[in-house]
């Protein structure tokens, strides 16, 4: 796998963030990620890559993991950038204050943050601890899972505007995620409302056209040559960077 990343990471064609995550039940002591496989692969990826992209690690429950070992996991790892689901790590009144230390423990450290929202309800919700102070600072970044719960995970572009309607540039920046062949018409979509995509294999293997996609560069490539169409340019990872620190 570390292989497999080195060579992405490498490959000039791909730009954008690298999103990776390792899970071993019998990985450390939380027995969440094989937090030192992880390290490796994010060593390995920075060797080839340089300072030319961002490596933000996932927390996710994978209906495996509890809030607590996430929390472990992404304290120990510590990394440039995270990306967590707010109905995992908060999922109820009881589990804010924990959640909020953790929280604003990495805020404080100036982890990059993105928040996995999976409905217009996690976004209302948001705010919600937002403003109760449970989810540290004024503006962030967020990721929209597009089609979540529909019928064979087909994402349509439409499956936007439900998140849209309690969002606005005021509340930082979001990005959307898709599954299927109308993944890069769903970041299209996105790009044109002024927002931003997460794309490839960990959601979606299919090209617009119904095809398996090669590799992970096929799927980026197709999007980042329609972005232009939308009036938009692709950062690097200086621009991408400064973006997102001043996201806090």
């Amino acid at each position: 796998a570390t292989a497999g990343l080195r060579h992405a990471a490498g490959d000039p064609r791909v730009r954008g963030v690298l999103i990776t995550g390792m899970f071993s039940p019998d990985g450390y002591g939380t027995g969440y990620a094989a937090l030192a496989e992880l390290r490796e692969a994010i060593r390995a990826v920075r060797h080839e890559a340089g300072d030319d992209l961002i490596i933000q690690a996932t927390s996710e429950a994978a209906g495996i993991y509890d809030r607590h070992q996430q929390m472990a996991a992404m304290r120990a790892l510590m990394p440039e950038a995270c990306s967590l689901a707010v109905r995992e790590i908060l999922p109820d009144a009881e589990a804010e204050a924990e959640g909020a230390a953790f929280l604003t423990e990495l805020y404080k450290a100036g982890v990059m943050m993105q928040y996995i929202l999976y409905a217009d309800t996690d976004v209302q919700r948001f705010h919600e601890l937002k403003a109760r102070g449970i989810i540290p600072g004024e503006r962030h970044f967020v990721l929209f899972v597009l089609g979540r719960y529909t019928a064979g995970q087909r994402s349509e572009p439409a499956d936007l505007l439900p998140f849209m309607h309690d969002w606005s540039g005021s509340d930082g920046a979001f990005a959307v995620c898709a599954f299927g062949p109308k993944e890069s018409a769903c970041a299209l979509t996105a790009l044109g409302l002024n927002g931003h995509a997460r794309l490839g294999f960990e959601n979606n293997t299919l090209l617009s056209d119904g095809s398996t996609a090669p590799d992970n560069a096929a799927l980026i490539r197709q999007t980042v040559q329609a972005a232009g169409v939308m009036g938009r340019s692709i950062a690097d990872a200086k621009t991408a960077r400064a973006y997102l620190a001043a996201l806090r």
